[in-house]
């Protein structure tokens, strides 16, 4: 795979936000009292959040295109719902606050669902089943396992499901971090003893940095579900998506979108 950049258009993604509150689109998502589906049907334009730097999930590439995995969906159920996808990036944290505020229709960022979740969310049926990788520096023959994390360092993003599963096995701290490449270089420069990322995300990584001392001591056992979270209350959005993902599953692009951005097929359930 070619090279693949994880600078994020921070001045685009302002303008985008400054507009579709201007404009009355995803701004005015959360205070219509129209539902979420008639609203975006409306105003033409599926606003879908996602963090713009996190290959090959959602990041620029070689000519500052947003692109990849998510991306790609995304654009796919904006079109079965016969709208276009409008893409805000940020961080993390804030794409969860900006859906619960109603800037965001939705978010498409390789989110898995988790139990903590399903309370505040709904979740769409599953478009893709990842595992967690347990990575260290190739030279450390210390952590083989998740178990013998505790009281280690590991990096992450704040608040995404790989912090949480590094805190259940009593780790001292987790560093936060924005992107893969920051989380990989913490790593190798010996800053964090570890790091927790989707195993999928990491072989990309490794394809783009083969030289890079790294290596996988440990996977999850279960796959997680990757899914779109919406708020709440928004049962016709919901049940449109739903099937917007079914269509693309049985017309075959949710495996071709998979295997262009993965080499392999993480569509469907193994």
């Amino acid at each position: 795979m070619k090279m693949k950049k994880t600078t994020k258009a921070v001045v685009s993604a302002v303008l985008v936000v400054a507009m579709t509150a201007s404009c009355g689109s995803a701004g005015s998502a959360g205070k219509s009292d129209k539902d979420l589906l008639t609203q975006v049907k409306e105003r033409g334009t599926l606003v879908v959040a996602m963090e713009g730097q996190w290959a090959p999930w959602t990041y620029h590439d070689e000519t500052d295109k947003l692109v990849g995995f998510d991306v790609e969906v995304a654009e796919g159920i904006a079109e079965k719902l016969g709208v276009k996808a409008e893409f805000v990036e940020g961080e993390w944290d804030g794409l969860f606050a900006g859906l619960d505020s109603g800037r965001y229709d939705m978010i498409a960022n390789g989110v898995e669902i988790t139990d903590e979740r399903k309370e505040k969310y709904d979740f769409t049926i599953p478009y893709g089943y990842i595992k967690t990788s347990l990575i260290v520096s190739a030279d450390n023959n210390e952590i083989k396992s998740f178990e013998d994390l505790k009281g280690k360092i590991t990096t992450n993003s704040l608040a995404s499901t790989y912090e949480t599963i590094a805190r259940s096995y009593g780790v001292a701290d987790v560093l936060g971090v924005d992107t893969i490449d920051e989380t990989m270089n913490l790593v190798l420069s010996g800053r964090a003893d570890a790091t927790l990322n989707a195993n999928v995300s990491f072989y990309d990584y490794m394809n783009v940095h083969p030289d890079a001392a790294l290596k996988e001591v440990a996977q999850t056992r279960d796959a997680s579900m990757v899914s779109v979270p919406v708020r709440k209350g928004e049962e016709a959005f919901l049940e449109a998506v739903n099937k917007a993902i079914e269509d693309l599953r049985n017309e075959g692009r949710l495996s071709e979108i998979s295997i262009k951005y993965f080499g392999s097929d993480i569509s469907n359930e193994k």
